[in-house]
């Protein structure tokens, strides 16, 4: 891996509760998110895999690896976006996730950018 970044990757998050899917009683908290990457630096690059971190307000943690972002391994040339949505379920009403994706460039040079940590919470928690 390359130890400065080839392309410099902005990466911004969204998130929201979904209570319609969510089942309190049963501890189990739907989010969703939507993920804005962008590619602001000289060469094009491929997303090749994502590594997602996701820790519950227990401490409880998951990990996530795969290739690509739902089904896709975008290319994104400089100035270009891509954006996905995506969703998790925790067993806690507040948590958080953070990661990294693995890219690719047109020469053959893998690379990380971390996507920062996010927050996921119920907006309101009752007792």
């Amino acid at each position: 891996m390359a130890e400065n970044a080839p392309t410099d990757i902005r990466i911004t998050v969204e998130t929201r509760y979904i209570p319609e899917q969510s089942s309190p009683e049963q501890a189990h908290y739907a989010f969703a998110y939507q993920i804005t990457i962008e590619n602001h630096g000289p060469q094009t690059a491929q997303l090749l895999n994502r590594h997602w971190i996701i820790t519950d307000a227990e401490g409880h943690i998951q990990e996530v690896k795969g290739p690509g972002v739902v089904g896709e391994q975008p290319t994104l040339q400089p100035g270009q976006r891509f954006r996905y949505s995506s969703g998790s379920v925790l067993s806690t009403a507040v948590g958080s996730m953070h990661g990294s994706y693995e890219w690719i460039t047109a020469d053959g040079e893998t690379f990380e950018s971390p996507i920062p940590a996010f927050r996921l919470a119920v907006a309101t928690v009752f007792h």
